[in-house]
């Protein structure tokens, strides 16, 4: 008998020791500060450079994606709200909203090198592999400017007959971007600068944040009405509609875990398990902080990171809370 209890007790040892050692799911890794004041939107990697950049008030702050020390400021971007990374030419775009400009910065030592003009109050805008390209959504002109980084003019205007949110390539010459006014995608062809088709999001309102796995052809867009979208990029069909948190303007896709996570202001991120192109299940939400609406991935760490700030109290229940003076940071998400 005594053997079979110091049998058993060896067992539970050892299945709690295991227990133990096993890793924690995703969870808040670090907290990296910022000093400067302001509001914030989208945030950006450059993987090359190592380097985390962050839309804050009227610059950018830059941090060292592996210890979040600050490494530089790009000053002067009024109502900045994206930041584009173009590896191959070495440069920097953000888009200016009060100004209606891009300003160019070098990635090595982050010194403006231009001015673009574009169209009315540019938001979100990101790097096109495939055509070489740098677009950029106009939420006020409901327009593309499409700049050529080799000369940093813009080579194109392509109205989109709503105003544009995120947007994303399938690497192939199509760029998807949802239209936040009127409830769809729209599709168009970089080559060409033709909307080639608008899907109607079913279910969905005013969709913000856009991802989309490439190797499946499927679209992520977060809808202000608590909902992540998927649909099948090349026929527009809705695969399913997940419930996520409330105030989501973000979505990215880790192509190799197959995983999407939703950034939702309400305090928490929604993570979806991509089981196969057509099977999709809400693995976990996490808890986050308030505020933390807008989301990046680090592709080499499969890290993420979500910029927000401390509130105060608002007594009114319309009334948008009050950011609290130097307290603005960016939360390091990791397994």
């Amino acid at each position: 008998m005594k053997k079979k209890f110091l049998s058993a007790a060896l067992l539970l040892g050892i299945i709690i020791s295991a227990s133990a050692q096993q890793k924690p799911g995703m969870h808040l890794l670090a907290t990296h500060k910022i000093k400067s004041d302001g509001g914030w939107d989208y945030l950006t990697i450059d993987q090359a450079n190592n380097n985390l950049y962050i839309s804050h008030g009227n610059q950018v702050n830059i941090l060292n994606k592996t210890n979040g020390d600050s490494v530089g400021v790009i000053p002067n971007t009024l109502g900045v709200h994206g930041i584009v990374i173009a590896t191959p030419f070495g440069k920097g775009y953000t888009t200016n909203g009060k100004l209606g400009t891009c300003t160019v910065f070098d990635l090595k030592n982050f010194k403006i090198t231009a001015t673009v003009k574009v169209g009315q109050n540019p938001d979100a805008a990101f790097y096109d592999d495939f055509s070489k390209k740098v677009i950029v959504f106009n939420g006020k002109s409901n327009d593309a400017s499409i700049i050529d980084p080799t000369t940093d003019k813009v080579v194109s205007t392509i109205p989109l007959g709503g105003k544009p949110e995120a947007g994303v390539s399938d690497g192939n010459g199509k760029i998807y971007v949802n239209i936040e006014d009127t409830g769809e995608i729209v599709c168009f062809d970089i080559s060409t600068s033709k909307v080639l088709s608008r899907y109607k999001l079913k279910g969905g309102e005013e969709p913000s944040g856009l991802a989309i796995d490439r190797n499946t052809s499927r679209l992520f867009t977060v809808c202000a009405n608590k909902v992540l979208i998927i649909l099948d990029a090349k026929t527009g069909k809705q695969i399913t509609t997940l419930p996520i948190g409330d105030g989501a303007d973000g979505v990215v896709f880790d192509p190799v875990i197959k995983m999407a996570y939703s950034s939702n202001g309400e305090g928490t991120i929604t993570v979806v398990k991509e089981v196969s192109a057509d099977k999709f299940v809400v693995q976990e939400n996490i808890k986050s902080e308030p505020g933390a609406r807008t989301i990046a991935l680090d592709l080499l760490t499969h890290h993420i990171f979500l910029p927000t700030a401390t509130f105060e109290k608002s007594t009114a229940a319309a009334q948008r809370p009050k950011r609290v003076s130097g307290t603005f940071r960016i939360l390091e998400f990791g397994k």
